[in-house]
């Protein structure tokens, strides 16, 4: 299972990457008022034709050396995989006990999770993240962060 997913992943990584033009990284992000200390590089989008209603995107999350994300959700629409492609990310979905995820390593979040914990496991290294998101086509703001 675990080989599976890794290879689907890379597979994703792959076709993503080789599909996208060069985009700026999206520096700085705000989302829903609030600054995301991350850098979101957008690098895929497309309806998918054999999924009525949704949509595929793919994005690269760089968390800089003790980086952290504001608790948040994503849209209710949205199932999300996750893999790390740097570094170590610590990460809980709901209810999980935060637990490091190395390279190659990944986890998903239903539709509707709260991801409580997002940071990068390191204050020396920089990590990085594929983000898969399969979602309804209109979603512009993917990260809602929780309000304080």
């Amino acid at each position: 299972m675990k080989h599976a997913a890794l290879s689907i992943g890379a597979a994703i990584f792959a076709i993503a990457a080789a599909s996208v033009d060069a985009h700026e990284p999206a520096r700085g992000t705000t989302q829903g008022g609030v600054h995301l200390p991350e850098t979101i590089t957008p690098l895929f989008k497309s309806d998918m034709p054999n999924v009525p209603g949704k949509a595929l995107l793919a994005v690269e999350v760089s968390f800089p050396p003790g980086a952290a994300s504001p608790s948040h959700t994503h849209p209710k629409s949205a199932f999300i995989y996750a893999y790390v492609l740097s570094g170590e990310i610590v990460s809980a979905v709901d209810d999980e006990k935060p637990r490091v995820y190395r390279v190659g390593e990944s986890w998903h979040e239903p539709p509707g999770a709260r991801h409580p914990v997002t940071r990068n496991a390191s204050k020396t290294e920089p990590a990085r993240l594929l983000v898969i998101f399969v979602a309804d086509p209109g979603e512009k703001q993917l990260v809602f962060p929780d309000p304080k």
